[in-house]
């Protein structure tokens, strides 16, 4: 798929980003504005005041169809996500309308793979459990009673940037790394310590299940109760990609029964939680949730702010020293 040029003059960041994207975009002769938490009418009003170029959003800003047909009508060109998902764009619309669609695929690979890691650390020792009862004066030695990793087996579901990471990082553990993706074949995953085998190949050998898969059709409720009747009893599975991979219903069903024997989840189908099923899930003694921190360090931060302006800049001025890494749809005319 080739580059296209676009030509991008003024752009609108309606979500709080690491000042690095406007520094970079405004170094490059393009004009900045930064306006945050727009409800949808304000933002099309913006839009159509503003004759942006392009936009840049994080995860507040939902861009619907409303915002998309009244953007473009107003110029709008490009929109980037300054993150790995674009759940919050309606793709669809915006292909339809000719408006490109960026993300930042490689910004917060190590961020998400640490919380990852951390998660299944914590699953195997009980560490939040052990730490909240010690500060409410409690000394549950054999209550939190873990264990090692070493010798275990992980299942890696999709074998991109971040699942390739905590590949690596887990088998310095001494785990046994297996993996599914669809996109990539056997001899590709040896090359980074991973057997690939299929979804039904991975259920009964596994005692890890760990997710880095977008939320398609594909993949919702991808963990759900069949899977846990197939899966070892005790099985713990960590998620750090998007609510709705897991059926969180079938997940404390299987954490009531113990067929699921500890949950880490960073994501929700509901953010933040309010139903009270979600927040029965949340405090479940075998839970530990984060409210979506993966992406939330300071180093991913810079690098998914800065990532997105390159991009900005690769496509309006081609012959410059950046490149589009994270275009995510086609438009009609072949781009």
């Amino acid at each position: 798929m080739s580059t296209p040029r676009v030509s991008i003059k003024k752009v609108l960041i309606s979500d709080a980003c690491d000042p690095g994207c406007a520094i970079l975009l405004e170094k490059n002769g393009i004009e900045v504005q930064s306006k945050y938490k727009l409800p949808t009418d304000a933002l099309i009003a913006e839009l159509k005041a503003g004759s942006y170029d392009g936009l840049v959003v994080r995860s507040d800003t939902k861009v619907t169809k409303a915002v998309i047909e009244a953007g473009v009508q107003y110029g709008l060109k490009v929109i980037g996500r300054a993150g790995t998902g674009v759940d919050n764009i309606d793709l669809d619309s915006a292909t339809n309308a000719g408006i490109l669609v960026l993300n930042t695929p490689g910004g917060n690979s190590i961020s998400a793979c640490e919380l990852t890691c951390s998660l299944i650390l914590a699953l195997a020792r009980n560490v939040p459990q052990g730490c909240q009862s010690l500060k409410e004066g409690r000394w549950d030695r054999k209550l939190y009673m873990g264990s090692e990793i070493k010798d275990k087996t992980i299942g890696i579901l999709g074998l991109g940037r971040i699942g390739r990471e905590v590949a690596f990082r887990m088998q310095a553990f001494g785990m046994k790394t297996v993996g599914y993706d669809p996109f990539i074949t056997k001899d590709v995953a040896a090359t980074f310590g991973v057997q690939l085998l299929s979804l039904e190949e991975i259920w009964p050998i596994v005692d890890y299940i760990t997710i880095h898969t977008p939320l398609i059709e594909q993949t919702k409720n991808l963990i759900n109760d069949d899977v846990f009747n197939k899966c070892k009893k005790g099985v713990k599975i960590v998620n750090v990609a998007r609510g709705g991979i897991v059926d969180e219903a079938a997940l404390l069903r299987a954490l009531n029964d113990s067929k699921c024997g500890g949950a880490g989840l960073d994501v929700l189908t509901e953010e933040p939680p309010k139903s009270p099923e979600l927040k029965t899930l949340i405090s479940h003694p075998k839970v530990i949730a984060t409210p979506h921190l993966g992406a939330s360090t300071l180093e991913a931060q810079i690098k998914v702010a800065e990532e997105v302006a390159q991009q900005f800049v690769a496509l309006t001025n081609p012959s410059s020293n950046y490149s589009v890494s994270g275009l995510v749809n086609k438009l009609k005319n072949g781009v």
